[in-house]
């Protein structure tokens, strides 16, 4: 899904960038001054614009520099202004401002060359001057509002982590609390149960009578009470993770975060003490980059050796080497419990980019 999305992306640049050149090209064909230089310069400037998401300031030097060579050569109408206009635009989004009013002012400079002596250039020049700061501003006025969308997705995530986390510490809490009231009150009365009725029967084999059977059933029943009982109340003070690491990958997509799994080796199932560290690994990981990775690509691989498990997650985020972010509570935790298992792990800004987390486990725990 996040391939086709991409591919469609990169369509709609391409197709926006063949509307501009073919407007641009359409209204140069109705002057006969226009030389083949001058198309090659128009188509040039205007495909290069297919580019903008991954090269914003690339584009901006070869658009402002192949129509600013078009606007001296053949000194066109206002229409060749408008693939420099998107340039400014796109440049604008994408942060880079201060480049794009250069850009512009590069651009106006080459106009007002053309007739600096005549009233209309000038006009045209204040016009072209009043569109460009127009393409700046509704170019910072989109990036605000993508950061703004971005901050407001991060918070409805945010929220929701905090509901389930909530959630599950009442669910534990309540489990607890029915752990205790059944080992104080039922696991009390069913081993008085027993503790008479194996008194009974004692001392009618002792006197030598014959046992009711009805007392040996309620020795017997109350002996599997007991057990069943005590197998609840472990089941109920047991804090195991509910789900497996392909489970969270499900639920962060489904919050919007785009995440990869990919599993290699020979997947085998786990102990629970290796699944719950696992679980938890992810878990947290996949938490962080949801908070402070920004809507980036995350890649979780499980790597199947024959005495380690390597667990690794990795987001093409916000994060740099050069400013590490210092470790909160939950890489904290997530290194004591991998430090506590024998294992080792690292967490870091990638030298790329971005934020990795790498953890190996040994397989052979009980």
């Amino acid at each position: 899904m996040d391939a086709d999305q991409a591919t469609l992306k990169r369509l709609a640049d391409v197709a926006l960038a063949v509307v501009i050149g073919a407007i641009v090209v359409s209204v140069a064909a109705f002057d006969k001054d226009t030389a083949p230089v001058d198309y090659a310069l128009i188509v040039t400037g205007s495909l290069a614009l297919a580019a903008y998401r991954k090269a914003p300031r690339a584009v901006l030097a070869v658009t402002t520099a192949a129509l600013g060579g078009h606007v001296l050569h053949a000194e066109p109408g206002l229409v060749a202004a408008l693939p420099v206009m998107a340039a400014v635009h796109t440049a604008a989004q994408a942060g880079h401002r201060g480049v794009a009013a250069a850009a512009g002012g590069v651009f106006l400079g080459a106009w007002l060359a053309t007739g600096v002596t005549s009233q209309a250039t000038v006009e045209q020049t204040a016009l072209l001057a009043g569109w460009f700061l127009c393409a700046v501003v509704t170019g910072l006025a989109g990036r605000n509002w993508q950061a703004y969308l971005r901050q407001t997705e991060q918070r409805a995530l945010e929220a929701e982590r905090t509901r389930e986390e909530a959630a599950l510490r009442r669910a534990g809490e309540e489990r607890l609390r029915i752990a205790r009231e059944l080992h104080d009150s039922l696991t009390h009365s069913i081993s008085i149960v027993k503790l008479q009725a194996g008194v009974a029967v004692h001392l009618a084999r002792k006197r030598g009578e014959e046992i009711p059977p009805a007392l040996l059933a309620i020795q017997e029943a109350s002996g599997e009470a007991m057990r069943e009982l005590r197998a609840t109340l472990e089941v109920l003070r047991t804090d195991e993770p509910t789900g497996t690491p392909a489970l969270l990958v499900e639920r962060a997509r489904a919050a919007g975060l785009a995440v990869d799994l990919t599993v290699t080796g020979n997947e085998r199932p786990l102990t629970a003490t290796v699944d719950r560290a696992a679980y938890r690994i992810v878990q947290e990981a996949l938490t962080n980059a949801a908070r402070h990775a920004g809507p980036a690509k995350v890649a979780v691989q499980l790597e199947y050796e024959e005495r380690e498990l390597t667990i690794r997650v990795d987001d093409d985020g916000t994060a740099e080497p050069s400013r590490p972010p210092s470790e909160g509570i939950g890489l904290t935790g997530m290194r004591e419990r991998v430090t506590a298992l024998g294992g080792t792990l690292h967490a870091a800004p990638r030298a790329e980019g971005g934020f990795s987390v790498r953890a190996r486990v040994p397989l052979d725990l009980p």
